[in-house]
């Protein structure tokens, strides 16, 4: 079997970022929805607007974002379009908020290890494609966040997320996200994320920046600073080869902050998410990492 390729290039500028989709080969068509974190209000290493601004014009892509299940600046559509213009993405973009109004759509996962739906906005139905734009860093509940984040936590409208917290119980309240079984979360959200790229299919493509590496989330609106320096920009076609990429260049990098940003995820048994996502079938953990520098 052939392994997935990875596209690595170390210097993270604009113009690499639209260098390293255009060498997958793989022009998104239609209506391209552009999956980001737009970053809680107060949190200090969110991606900014303008890093992003000629990858999101050379696809004439729609920043697509969700409602969160959490108290915060991003819990309500009217609240997170505030902070959306905040934050400089309505400056730049048309800005969707998926489950802005009316009724989720739901994607069905028959094949689920945890769940078996997934609540999305309904907007999602407007897009022909889906550029999955992910910072990778820490997460305080899924250890790390990168791509198969994006697709399932991301793309998941607010009931939806708690919905995947909580491992499929239809109303479960705000306190018990914090309660769930950890490797049966780390599941659902691969079931979750299982569910988005079966929508779209071939039409989708990834790209992590591996910068700002804190442990924490852009949800957190008091983050933790980077323990690590910057490491690059990857691209693919598999998000599970393109997270465990990244995996691995912190486990190989010998940068001392590594040993704190492992912690974390490896508290949460962060790859668990990879693993489960791999035995799914969306992708594959074996991969050639190609440095397009070299």
């Amino acid at each position: 079997m052939e392994k997935s390729k990875v596209y690595f290039c170390k210097e993270i500028t604009p113009e690499n970022i639209v260098r390293m989709y255009e060498v997958l080969g793989r022009k998104l068509p239609g209506k391209v929805a552009v999956k980001l974190h737009s970053g809680e209000r107060g949190n200090q290493n969110y991606i900014r607007p303008e890093m992003v601004k000629a990858m999101v014009e050379h696809v004439n892509g729609t920043v697509v974002e969700c409602n969160t299940a959490y108290d915060g600046a991003r819990n309500t559509t009217e609240r997170h379009n505030e902070l959306m213009a905040e934050h400089g993405w309505t400056k730049y973009f048309k800005v969707d908020i998926l489950d802005g109004e009316g009724e989720d759509k739901v994607l069905k996962i028959p094949n689920g290890k945890v769940i078996k739906k997934n609540y999305v906005g309904k907007n999602i139905d407007n897009y022909d494609s889906m550029l999955v734009l992910s910072h990778f860093k820490g997460h305080p509940m899924g250890g790390y966040g990168g791509a198969l984040k994006q697709l399932s936590i991301g793309v998941a409208s607010g009931k939806g997320k708690r919905y995947i917290h909580c491992t499929g119980a239809e109303n479960a309240s705000y306190e018990d996200m914090f309660r769930a079984d950890q490797i049966k979360f780390l599941e659902a959200m691969a079931d979750a994320a299982s569910s988005v790229t079966k929508k779209f299919g071939e039409n989708i493509a990834y790209i992590n920046v591996m910068c700002n590496m804190s442990v924490d989330c852009d949800c957190c609106n008091v983050a933790e600073d980077p323990c690590m320096k910057d490491i690059g920009i990857l691209a693919s076609l598999d998000p599970v080869a393109i997270d465990q990429a990244c995996i691995d260049l912190v486990k190989n990098s010998n940068d001392p902050g590594k040993e704190h940003f492992l912690e974390r995820v490896n508290s949460r048994h962060g790859t668990h998410t990879i693993d489960a996502a791999a035995d799914l079938g969306i992708g594959s953990k074996e991969y050639e990492l190609i440095d397009i520098d070299e």
